[in-house]
């Protein structure tokens, strides 16, 4: 990679503080190196940018990352909070490496492939070029476009055509070391007839400040049917940027569900194509977050062909002095007909100090289409609360049902128990201590 001037001195630091990979695949360094100098073409998004016009991301320019340092040794003891026991194939990273150790692929059947992208690549290159840093777009996205000009460890899971994947998948990121910036990757390939379910869990077993800036890449063939979990509980003085990248082939079916707990400030771009007809895409959203948390999410459903549906049901829980912003468009593109399209956005203040930004979009470009957006923002109802203190509970006890309510809805969907389970004893030890504030 020949050396190259950043325009802006942040990337300059980052590019300054981590070393590129090297060695591997022709394909892929060709791929690291026109995202190295697309970043030091890029300019660090600022308020003044639409696209992130409500997410001042200042403070995370303030803080001198460095790459991670060698991983400390930790046992499946400090982990095991952590892990769904569902999910018996796992792959766990620990300041973005890899760690075999507390890992599990061991027992998955023929045409299922959970592994770790330096040695797939040797295995599985044939079915990587095509996917790999080929979705995620890194034109206009200086946080994508540093993510893949330092792709080096990451997660490749693929399973064959008309396979199932007998086990959700875990991806378990653990971060420990304080101003540590990694570059989380993966790649999902779910071709014609499987099926798969992937669990992304961001955690920390500390409180550093550190930075996590992540990219996913999901591909699902002809009729297969893709689950993805992502679920954000990174340190509270964490930055945590993603994107979420998602093609589907004709008849393929995406759900998904992304929970937003941490961080002092994060940001999640999901967007996802129809690339065939007959697709159907469910997207649950929930971030619950209090303090001085800032929380943005932004959402793209790309009806490129006809006969597709998507319903998006996007919440916000927000107390204290925080900040949550949600941005769902939904675009219709030419010759995209009987295109069934539905977006909802409720945001629930538990305090006067509290903010949400909710900006839903609809682009339409067919005519035989029924697409429809709503958003609300608001407090608890009073009349609830009355009718629930009216059953005898107290105060403080209705506003906690009534908010641990609002958040269960999204959590409930997720199809693996033992996380469901997880998620709604921090969301009631959460809504708690909010409500109570």
């Amino acid at each position: 990679m020949s050396a190259i001037v950043p325009t802006h001195p942040y990337i300059e630091a980052l590019l300054r503080g981590c070393e590129p990979p090297r060695g591997g695949v022709a394909w892929l360094n060709d791929r690291r190196a026109d995202a190295l100098e697309r970043a030091n073409a890029l300019t660090v998004p600022t308020t003044r940018d639409e696209e992130w016009r409500f997410t001042d991301i200042t403070p995370l320019t303030k803080v001198q990352f460095q790459s991670a340092s060698a991983a400390p040794r930790l046992a499946m003891a400090d982990i095991s909070g952590f892990i769904a026991p569902e999910a018996t194939a796992r792959l766990v990273f620990v300041d973005g490496a890899y760690v075999p150790a507390l890992s599990a692929t061991a027992g998955l059947p023929y045409g299922v492939v959970v592994n770790h992208l330096t040695a797939a690549l040797g295995t599985h290159g044939a079915v990587m070029e095509p996917h790999l840093a080929r979705h995620a777009g890194i034109e206009h996205d200086v946080f994508a476009a540093l993510n893949t000009a330092y792709l080096r460890d990451g997660a490749f899971i693929w399973v064959a055509k008309n396979q199932k994947s007998p086990t959700p998948v875990q991806l378990l990121y653990v971060s420990t070391q304080k101003d540590a910036v990694a570059y989380p990757r993966c790649l999902v390939v779910a071709e014609a007839g499987s099926e798969c379910t992937l669990i992304e869990d961001y955690v920390s077993l500390g409180s550093e400040v550190y930075f996590n800036d992540a990219v996913t890449e999901i591909v699902a063939g002809e009729g297969a049917r893709v689950r993805h979990v992502r679920v954000q509980r990174e340190a509270a003085g964490a930055f945590h940027i993603a994107t979420c990248a998602v093609n589907l082939a004709r008849d393929a079916h995406c759900a998904s569900q992304a929970i937003t707990l941490g961080a002092r400030l994060s940001r999640f771009n999901l967007n996802v194509v129809q690339q065939g007809e007959g697709v159907e895409v469910k997207m649950d959203g929930l971030a619950l977050i209090s303090g001085r948390q800032l929380a943005d999410s932004h959402t793209l459903m790309d009806h490129a062909r006809a006969n597709g549906s998507c319903h998006q049901l996007h919440k916000c829980i927000v107390g204290g002095a925080a900040h949550a912003v949600f941005n769902g468009r939904i675009l219709v593109r030419p010759g995209a007909q009987l295109t069934s399209s539905a977006q909802s956005s409720r945001n629930l203040l538990l305090s006067d100090k509290a903010h949400v930004d909710t900006k839903p979009q609809l682009e339409i470009f067919a005519d035989d289409v029924k697409c429809a957006h709503g958003a609300t923002v608001g407090q608890l109802d009073p009349e609830q609360v009355f009718y629930l203190r009216s059953r005898g509970l107290s105060v403080e006890r209705a506003r906690n049902l009534l908010t641990y309510a609002f958040a269960a809805e999204i959590v409930d969907r997720i199809p693996v128990p033992s996380l469901v389970k997880q998620l709604e004893e921090i969301v009631l030890a959460q809504t708690q201590t909010q409500v109570r504030t």
